[in-house]
């Protein structure tokens, strides 16, 4: 079977990527991702908010900086590019150490510093970047109109920083999902990571304090990405759509790229059944493919799409028909 694809432009030997996550934050579980036949990876993201506040909370335990607040602003900026000197080393060693392309990703929620730190890992060997950009409306005086500004800024500062490929990760917390993706798509995006899935907080009765739930997906999720990669597909967005969230097991890949995805991401999976799985999930497609006579990832992708039926069904909202006479 012809597995191979072509995701921003980008070859793949197989639309399996390994998302974003502790799994491919350092250099010997990428090399494992390789050898377990990936077709590529996303490196765990550097995140901005996180490296600022980890500095801040370091200069506030020193009273000299109080004094000083030009040492402050000097040690700020370099710990930031300490932060990012390590991540640009491990991009140079996974490229260095393995034959799959190499995504670097940027947790960002401005668009003041990070263009720069994009060129850097261009420089450093990146296929391309994703933008996993995260803005929740917490704040009363922050119109939804402002926060969908600040994603198409933040995306339009780093398109111009670099020439690789720049993928965007959203959730799909948004008043209208298809204009707010077709904005993006517009504005530059080479691609769409649909869905980022969020902290999800819970309530321990026994100590009343807040902890995680959820911490990973189901199965069951995987309709979610598959709904808005279907009815995007259909439209043609002028660019490509990888699945993320709830994809477990071979079928669920099959299932996505039969919605029109360009590659699919794993995460919970491979926590769970080890970064060895993603061999038995990409035969686990072949077999698949081979049942159904087919020969390419291409001659199956969006194939649900070619009837006007399935968009429908992807559009249904209500369970049941309501009979108000």
């Amino acid at each position: 079977m012809n597995l191979s694809t072509k995701y921003m432009g980008v070859e793949l030997k197989n639309p399996i990527i390994v998302s974003s996550s502790k799994l491919t934050g350092n250099i010997d579980n990428i090399r494992s991702c390789a050898k377990a036949g990936a077709g590529a990876v996303v490196l765990k993201s550097l995140f901005e908010e996180q490296i600022i506040a980890k500095t801040e909370a370091g200069l506030k335990r020193n009273e000299m900086y109080f004094w000083y607040p030009e040492a402050s602003d000097y040690v700020l900026n370099i710990s930031k590019g300490s932060g990012v000197k390590e991540y640009l080393k491990l991009i140079e060693q996974s490229k260095k150490e393995t034959d799959i392309p190499v995504f670097a990703s940027i947790n960002c929620v401005s668009p003041v510093e990070w263009p720069s730190f994009a060129k850097k890992m261009e420089a450093a060997g990146a296929d391309g970047i994703e933008l996993n950009i995260a803005i929740f409306p917490f704040d009363r005086n922050l119109s939804s109109q402002q926060i969908e500004d600040t994603y198409i800024e933040i995306l339009q500062a780093v398109k111009k920083e670099v020439n690789i490929p720049v993928a965007v990760k959203i959730g799909p917390y948004f008043t209208n999902t298809v204009a707010m993706t077709w904005r993006l798509a517009e504005a530059g995006a080479d691609a769409l990571v649909l869905f980022n899935r969020f902290y999800n907080p819970d309530v321990d009765i026994a100590t009343m304090k807040v902890v995680a739930d959820n911490v990973f997906s189901s199965p069951d999720e995987k309709s979610i990405p598959m709904r808005w990669i279907a009815l995007l597909s259909a439209e043609n967005i002028p660019c490509d759509l990888a699945a993320n969230t709830g994809i477990h097991y071979s079928i669920g890949v099959a299932k996505q790229l039969l919605a029109g995805a360009t590659a699919v991401q794993l995460c919970t999976t491979l926590y769970q059944n080890g970064i060895p799985y993603i061999t038995e999930i990409r035969k686990g497609l072949e077999d698949w493919m081979r049942k159904h006579g087919f020969k390419s990832i291409a001659d199956f992708r969006g194939l649900v799409n070619k009837h006007p039926e399935n968009t429908a069904a992807f559009e249904r909202i209500q369970y049941m028909k309501r009979n108000f006479e």
